[in-house]
């Protein structure tokens, strides 16, 4: 990426080549407490060993069938549980998925999708891939942006949409399950009710009525996430002194936050960390895109960009990274 807010210069650490599919590779236990995770070596590469993907710096969903999405430069991949590739639809034309979340409709399993380079959000059939809803940036706003690069999407339980513009404007947009502008909200900042990069963004329904969760990634000195109504207002700080939280994802009371510094947090229900993934003890923050396959580390996360539960508990976590990483973390008994 050209600048630190379109996802930070690439650096180079933890310079041990290890191959991620050699035959002695380990499990690796991460995590602590109730949420502690083992790594599953080489899920999601090729029969040949090598990753399956391309570069990725978007989002990973599974559906109610326990098949995980994940969106790269050439499209969306499909795997099963086992991490065999089932599907890839799309291709580079769709190339640009941010930001993927999946939801079940009467009508069909969707997947919502913030494209921040070709300036739109998305919603798909997850099966077939045909495109039902397109949402350009509203003119009906009445704002004139220079830029419109949306980073997050999420959805309402009644189908309203919230489409976070965080690599431009830092509004959030909110869209009716039409794709009718209803209003919007924030602008870019460093005070109390202003974002600094809304790189990430969920419906948290932790809470009773549910909220919009939201990854404040750049904001100065360091970065937190934040409660918003579904009418736009300001609710609270969740927690700050984060890295560069860039996206969040809700199971039960938990919440997972990848890191672009190369870990994930986990949350509880008071928004307390407890359990920290893919960072061990006395290593470095990373942000390191341009890691190729043969020196990832197994455990080691070089710049966590997208998370997801499945219905065990276990996690799906990308990695901003050259080669297309992918990583499998089984909940530990």
């Amino acid at each position: 990426m050209k600048n630190r807010s379109m996802c930070v210069a690439f650096t180079l650490v933890l310079g041990m080549v290890v191959s991620a599919v050699a035959a002695d590779t380990k499990p690796v236990r991460t995590g602590s407490g109730e949420m502690a995770f083992d790594t599953v070596p080489g899920w999601g590469l090729r029969p040949d060993g090598k990753s399956a993907l391309g570069p990725t710096h978007g989002g990973v969903v599974v559906d109610s069938k326990g098949n995980i999405y994940t969106s790269t430069n050439q499209g969306l991949v499909v795997f099963s549980p086992e991490g065999k590739v089932i599907q890839q639809y799309l291709g580079p034309k769709y190339s640009n998925m941010h930001d993927i979340e999946i939801r079940k409709e009467a009508d069909g399993e969707f997947i919502y999708a913030a494209r921040n380079a070709n300036r739109e959000g998305i919603k798909f059939n997850a099966h077939t891939g045909e495109i039902v809803l397109k949402l350009p940036f509203p003119e009906e706003s009445g704002l004139q942006l220079k830029k419109f690069n949306p980073t997050a999407i999420t959805v309402a339980a009644n189908g309203d949409i919230f489409l976070s513009d965080g690599y431009a404007s830092n509004h959030i947009f909110k869209f009716d399950k039409t794709g009718k502008y209803l209003m919007h909200f924030g602008q870019k900042g460093n005070e109390l009710k202003q974002f600094n990069t809304a790189h990430g963004m969920t419906l948290d329904t932790r809470y009773k009525p549910a909220r919009l969760l939201i990854c404040d990634r750049n904001h100065k000195p360091k970065g937190r996430l934040l409660h918003y109504s579904l009418e736009g207002e300001f609710i609270s700080v969740v927690i700050t002194g984060l890295g560069m939280p860039t996206s969040a994802a809700v199971q039960g009371d938990y919440v997972s936050v990848p890191d672009l510094e190369g870990r994930v947090v986990i949350l509880d229900k008071s928004n307390k960390i407890v359990s920290v993934l893919g960072d061990p003890e006395g290593s470095k923050p990373r942000v390191v895109f341009n890691v190729p396959q043969e020196k990832w580390i197994e455990g080691v996360f070089n710049g966590t960009h997208g998370s997801y539960w499945d219905k065990a508990g276990n996690l799906y976590v990308q990695d901003w990274n050259v080669s297309g990483r992918i990583i499998k973390l089984v909940r530990a008994k």
